[in-house]
This record gives structure tokens, C-alpha cells and sequence, in this order.
């Protein structure tokens, strides 16, 4: 079996560079790695990342927490759960999925933590000993990974306007929460340029309850009419209304949705 000292000697190279381009490969520069790397496949060598873990005190495990019920928001989570895989195996790093329940099964090096609402920062959050990273905004310090929600739907509402919509709504998601505020704050901005009436309606995060909401609202506006939403899930929702009222996407309703999954596909 091939050893670092017959990696470096077939690369003609030391041994702490070997180690480096396996451990630290940004420190090093492209030519050396592709040199080692030869090296490496021609020995067939592979590099014992369990053993190396062990000596540097860490498990190579981040743990992704989700605190939202995975039936109703998979499309979105199957997406993330994609994204974090495949960059945590580039650095040779396991993944663990973890709920509430099952948080301290097992050690780890971090933690990314997702669906959060305020309570968790004080009763779950604050007690983790690990790294943690949120995905999604918040306003409690922690670092936090999300998309610009104030510029997507101040962008997403000015297009409908200029499509020149006689009336322009906002399907927000009934939660107190600084994502879903920065998300109302994009319309209202967009809204405060035009000389058409702001309008806002909350409800759940599902398609059932924009449905029935958007047949109400719908029904008394003459087309044509735009409904900006605040996730997909809303937008299939309000789509599926417009459709059972007869009228026509986008020439009668335009709808926007966000987030990104693969709900605009399935409408």
C-alpha cells in the first residue's frame, strides 16, 4: 500500500508539500497539485481522512438542522439538501440530517441551521458549544446565509407594473419573521413609484390557503391584475385560482412567486 513519503518521492517533492496539496490545496499552486495528484493516482494512493481527523480532534460531521416540517416544504429543502452535500464532499465532509428530537445524537464540527424561528435563538441556538451558520435572515448576530428578499420582490414588482397591471397585490406569509418583512418591504418600495394602492394579504405558507384567499381577491378586480407572492408555495396556489376563475395567465393575472424550487415547473 503507497505511502505519503512514495507520493512525495514519485512527485519528487517533500512530504509537507503532499500533505499540503491533500490538506490546504489552496495554498498551493495548480502545477503542484496536478503533479501530486498524478502521483496520487498512479499509486493508487488514497488519503485517510478518517485517521487524519482523529489526530486534528475532528469528526469531518456538520449537522444540518431543520426545524420546519419537511412534508410541506420539500421541493425547497431537497434543493438545499443538494447544494450542501455536494460542497461538503469537495472538503471531505459527512453530512448528518437532524431535527429537534435528535440534535445530540452524536459529535460534530459545526452546525447549519434552517427553518429557525425566534424562540429557537434563545431556547435551542444559544446553547450549541459548535459553529453554527443560519440559513436564512435574522437579526440575532449569528451568521446567516440568504438571497437579497427586500431587492427579489421590489424587482419581481416592478416588472408586473411596467407590464402595466391595473392592480398589484402582495401574497405575504402570515410569520413575524425579518425574511418575510424584507420580502413585504421590496412591494411597498416598488408600490411608492407607481400611483397604484399597496395591498397586502397573509396567510400560511400553502398553496390550499392562497387558493381560497386569491378566489376572493380576484374576483373583484378587473383584469389586468398581478399577485406578487412570497414563496412558490403561495404562487401554485393563487395559479390554480386564477385558473378556476377562467381567467388567463399572465395576459388576465400575472403571478410571481420565490424561492426558486420546482413548483413554478409543476403550475
Amino acid at each position: 500500500m503507497a505511502t505519503l513519503s512514495d507520493v512525495a518521492k514519485k512527485a519528487n517533492v517533500s512530504k509537507m508539500t503532499v500533505s499540503r496539496v491533500i490538506n490546504h490545496p489552496e495554498t498551493v499552486t495548480d502545477e503542484l497539485k496536478k503533479l501530486v495528484h498524478s502521483a496520487m493516482k498512479e499509486l493508487n494512493y488514497i488519503p485517510n481522512y478518517a485517521a487524519r481527523a482523529l489526530v486534528q480532534n475532528r469528526t469531518q460531521v456538520v449537522k444540518l438542522l431543520i426545524l420546519e416540517e419537511m412534508d410541506t416544504t420539500e421541493p425547497y429543502y431537497m434543493n438545499l439538501l443538494t447544494g450542501i452535500s455536494r460542497e461538503l464532499d469537495r472538503h471531505h465532509y459527512a453530512l448528518q440530517l437532524v431535527t429537534r428530537k435528535s440534535l445530540n445524537i452524536g459529535q460534530c464540527d459545526g452546525i447549519i441551521a434552517t427553518g429557525l424561528r425566534k424562540a429557537d435563538f434563545e431556547g435551542l441556538i444559544k446553547v450549541f458549544e459548535k459553529p453554527v451558520v443560519v440559513f436564512g435572515q435574522n437579526e440575532m448576530g449569528y451568521d446567516f446565509i440568504d438571497v437579497n428578499n427586500e431587492k427579489g420582490t421590489y424587482m419581481a414588482t416592478r416588472h408586473v407594473i411596467g407590464l402595466g397591471v391595473r392592480n398589484v397585490v402582495f401574497f405575504g406569509i402570515d410569520l413575524d419573521e425579518p425574511f418575510e418583512r424584507s420580502r413585504e418591504k421590496g412591494y411597498l418600495q416598488a408600490m411608492e413609484g407607481s400611483l397604484k394602492k399597496a395591498a397586502i394579504f397573509r396567510m400560511e405558507n400553502s398553496s390550499k390557503k392562497s387558493e381560497a384567499r386569491a378566489r376572493e381577491v380576484l374576483a373583484s378586480f378587473d383584469a389586468p391584475a398581478a399577485v406578487v407572492c412570497a414563496s412558490d408555495r403561495i404562487a401554485l396556489g393563487v395559479i390554480r385560482a386564477v385558473q378556476s376563475l377562467g381567467k388567463r395567465i399572465p395576459e388576465d393575472v400575472a403571478v410571481t412567486g420565490y424561492d426558486g424550487v420546482f413548483l413554478d415547473r409543476i403550475a
